[in-house]
């Protein structure tokens, strides 16, 4: 791409300019640029700042890719940065990703700059641009959203991580002939970030969640009624918690921490699972801890989250499938208005190799009760 400037939504995306040192200093030492740019050098100081406008960003462009700044046309203060990297000229193909200042953030300044990059590319030959993301990062794939972007899956251990390891990176890609304007999210946000009947609440599952939901899913019924039955890892519950945002806007399962409306306390945890979107069906799942079973809030947590996959959602259908044995698990779901549907042999994987029956319960709009 050429190093010209593009204006589009309110932005200005030019070549860096050296009066840019000072902000591109600021922006890149920002802890929250930091933590999610692992390739940035780490402190960032202003000759680094020095490097990137007098030899980084030229370099971007004369690769096949490009690196702008993105500016207030009304100040020409640097707002953040946009750019286009690793192309693969073969496949007309290649990585776009930014950082927004501090100042600027919650302006819509990543998803106006993006999009603006993403037009001129298309313009320019591109076919295909690709936006990876930390699986924690549920901001940048909102802008990912926003810029028309669609989930395509994990790439397991892709990035590597300053002082060592790898992390996992969200797949976001647009295509050239994509329709314009936001990506539909199966799974819309819950109104005002919560659902209550007054007695509930339920809220999005967050990874401060994790020493509370250690505890449920440790406990020896839950751990029981896993699939497959054990005790999970305290890592396997902090990957839970930091993968929960990523999975409710890639449409894959809407995570929900159970609470005590009056006390605040945690209650226990659900999950909407959407496993069919093509019919329009998704599962339902919930554990509580034993001091709050027997008190109606299986029933109150199963009736929201089923009205909110109908109404908000538009769910033709919601099943559940339990335990044979589990009894009290069953009347949930019956007083719910869930209907037996059968029990399926072996379904499950059971404790030292055996298998385990399950029963299905679905429920219809019409079925459910107050």
């Amino acid at each position: 791409m050429k190093p010209e400037t593009i204006d589009a939504e309110g932005l200005r995306l030019r070549p860096f300019r050296p009066a840019d040192v000072p902000d591109v200093t600021a922006g890149c030492a920002d802890p929250l640029t930091q933590r999610f740019l692992d390739g940035l050098p780490s402190p960032y100081t202003e000759a680094d700042a020095r490097r990137w406008v007098a030899e980084g960003a030229p370099a971007a462009f004369a690769g096949g890719g490009a690196a702008y700044a993105v500016a207030d046309p009304a100040t020409d203060r640097l707002l953040g940065t946009v750019g286009l990297s690793n192309p693969v000229p073969q496949r007309n193909q290649a990585e776009i990703g930014y950082w927004v200042a501090p100042s600027a953030r919650g302006r819509g300044v990543a998803g106006a700059a993006t999009r603006a990059l993403a037009g001129r590319a298309f313009a320019d030959g591109f076919a295909r641009l690709e936006l990876l993301a930390h699986v924690e990062n549920s901001i940048s794939q909102r802008v990912a959203l926003a810029a028309g972007f669609r989930p395509e899956g994990v790439r397991r251990g892709a990035a590597p991580v300053r002082g060592g390891g790898r992390r996992d990176l969200t797949v976001w890609v647009r295509l050239a002939d994509d329709p314009p304007g936001p990506y539909p999210r199966p799974l819309p946000d819950l109104p005002d970030g919560r659902l209550t009947d007054g007695v509930v609440v339920l809220r999005p599952l967050e990874p401060a969640d994790a020493d509370q939901m250690y505890r449920l899913h440790t406990g020896p019924d839950v751990a029981a009624s896993r699939v497959p039955p054990g005790v999970p890892t305290r890592e396997e519950i902090d990957r839970r918690g930091l993968a929960a945002a990523s999975q409710w806007l890639t449409g894959t399962a809407a995570s929900m921490t159970i609470l005590d409306a009056e006390s605040d306390a945690v209650a226990g945890s659900c999950a909407l699972i959407y496993d069919q979107p093509a019919t329009g069906q998704a599962m339902l799942g919930y554990s509580l801890f034993p001091d709050w079973r027997g008190r109606g809030y299986a029933g109150r947590t199963v009736r929201l989250l089923a009205r909110w996959g109908f109404d908000r959602v538009g769910l033709a259908r919601i099943w559940a499938g339990t335990l044979p044995e589990n009894v009290a698990s069953r009347r949930v779901l019956e007083r719910a208005g869930f209907r037996y549907e059968g029990q399926l042999r072996g379904r499950l994987p059971g404790g030292s190799g055996t298998r385990a029956d399950s029963t299905v319960y679905a429920l219809l709009p019409g079925d459910l009760t107050r």
